[in-house]
Formats: C-alpha cells, sequence, structure tokens
C-alpha cells in the first residue's frame, strides 16, 4: 500500500471557506455591503449547467448572493455585450463571468473585452491576463490560482522547486506557469507536442497536468516523489471520471496527487469566490 498524500481540494476548500471567506463576508456585511456574484448562463450545455450549480452551493455557504442570469441559445451577442455593460454599471454587483462555452455567434474575445477589470472574477480579461504576467496585485485567473492554493495549503513548498506544466492554454497552462514563478519556482512548460518529454519531467519536483488528454501521463513517467497535479476531467467510455493522469499507476509512485473528481474543481469554485469578495472589498 502507498503512503502517497491524496491532496482533497474539496477539503481544503471546505477548510478555507469557513476559516478565512466568511470571516471576510461578515466584516463586508457589517459595513452594509454583500458580495454579488452574477454568472451568465447561454444555452443549455449540461456541464455548463452542473458548474454553476457548484457555484451557487458555494457562494450560499459562503454567505454570499449568487444570481444566474440565463438566456437561450439563440439570444443575440449584441444582448449579452448589453447585459454586460449593465452589470459593469451596477455598484450591487461585485463580479460577473460568462459561462464557457459560448454559441458560435458570440465572440468570447468581444465578451471579456466588455467585461470591467475589477468584476473579471475569472481573471480573463486582457487587463487582468496582463497585471498577473507583471506580477501586480490582480483577480487572478480562478483555476491557476486555486491550484497554487492548494499546492501551499497541502504543505508543500514552490520556492527553488522545479515546476513542469503540461498544457500551454490561456485558461491553465500558461497563467499557471506564471503564478509558479511569482512564487519562486523554476518553471518549465510542455505541452502534447513536446519531444523528449520525460528528459524534462526528470527533475520535477512538482508537475501540473493541464493537457486536456484523458489518462496521458503515466506513472513511469513521474520521479519518484513527485507532487501530481491533476487539472483534467474526462468521462470514459465505462462512465467513470478520470483525468489527465492515469491515477492507478501515479498513486504508486507520487509524494502526492490531486484526484479526478475532488481536486482542482472544488479549488477552482474556491477561488471564483474568493474573487468575488477581494473585488467587493477593494470597491
Amino acid at each position: 500500500m502507498t503512503n502517497t498524500q491524496i491532496i482533497s481540494g474539496k477539503d481544503i476548500a471546505t477548510h478555507l471557506l469557513e476559516t478565512k471567506l466568511v470571516p471576510r463576508v461578515n466584516t463586508l456585511k457589517e459595513k452594509g455591503i454583500t458580495p454579488k456574484l452574477v454568472v451568465i448562463l447561454v444555452g443549455d450545455h449540461p456541464a455548463s449547467a452542473s458548474y454553476v450549480r457548484q457555484k451557487e452551493k458555494f457562494a450560499d455557504k459562503c454567505g454570499i448572493i449568487a444570481e444566474t442570469w440565463r438566456y437561450e441559445a439563440e439570444v443575440t451577442e449584441k444582448k449579452i455585450l448589453e447585459e454586460i455593460e449593465r452589470i459593469n454599471k451596477d455598484k450591487e454587483i461585485h463580479g460577473v463571468i460568462v459561462q464557457l462555452p459560448l454559441p458560435d455567434h458570440i465572440s468570447i474575445q468581444k465578451v471579456l473585452n466588455t467585461i470591467h477589470p475589477s468584476k473579471d472574477v475569472d481573471g480573463f480579461t486582457p487587463n487582468n491576463i496582463g497585471e498577473l504576467f507583471l506580477g501586480e496585485p490582480t483577480l487572478q485567473c480562478c483555476t491557476p490560482k486555486g491550484i497554487i492554493t492548494m499546492i501551499k495549503e497541502s504543505g508543500h513548498e514552490l520556492s527553488g522547486k522545479n515546476v513542469t506544466v503540461i498544457g500551454r492554454s490561456n485558461i491553465v497552462g500558461k497563467p499557471v506557469a506564471m503564478l509558479a514563478l511569482n512564487e519562486s519556482a523554476t518553471v518549465t512548460i510542455c505541452h502534447s507536442r513536446t519531444k523528449n518529454l520525460n528528459e524534462h519531467l526528470e527533475k520535477s519536483d512538482i508537475i501540473i497536468v493541464a493537457v486536456g488528454i484523458p489518462e496521458f501521463l503515466k506513472g513511469d513517467q513521474i520521479p519518484a516523489g513527485a507532487v501530481v497535479i491533476d487539472v483534467g476531467i474526462h468521462r470514459k467510455d465505462d462512465g467513470k471520471l478520470c483525468g489527465d493522469v492515469e491515477f492507478e499507476s501515479a498513486v504508486e509512485v507520487a509524494g502526492a496527487i490531486s484526484p479526478v473528481p475532488g481536486g482542482v474543481g472544488p479549488m477552482t469554485v474556491y477561488s471564483l469566490i474568493e474573487n468575488t469578495i477581494e473585488s467587493a472589498e477593494r470597491n
């Protein structure tokens, strides 16, 4: 039996919610401010609806307001942009996220460019991404922020460590590499086309896998004792969920590993709620 530490994002998120977020919300309420998040949901994507329910549940536990504004898949781009402008002007609303994916006729870039950076609790606007890359205080992308929090909260140091990120998306790979760099880690970015991936992994202390390919990373590629954070989530043919890491083989060699589900997902939702509270505190 392996002694590998299982890093439960669910447990960390629950603990931090009770000890860190609830007191911050109570302080704001004493000043007459209740943090409010609006989620814009277009169409009836089942996975999106599930994510939105998680966000509402978490917000409720925390004592903040979370409203979901639902629109038919046929809604015009103009209408969504007008709604965002309305939210930008509303002082009672502290955060807005537009749940992805969006229908093809709505430009994600236009939507992101319309959200005011101070209410961009997803951390995706060009302004906030730029601040993150400069190492300035900003509303950070939720999944990368959640990953860094779970590594630190589970007792692992980032400073001076070799961190390998597998994946180069704008949502996870690039920003999490920057956040690790800001924590004084030495960062290598790999991806699905990296040649000799195993050579890059050999000296890794921490491996963050966000490549979007089911069970891409196997146990025999992981250095003994490394910390492995699995960002992927996929449904296999048998209906079971899996990540970007082959858990059964990885858990035998890793020093610590995040499970799927119950790993990075709850930390993403935690970070979203924390960003909403931060936005309310700033404003």
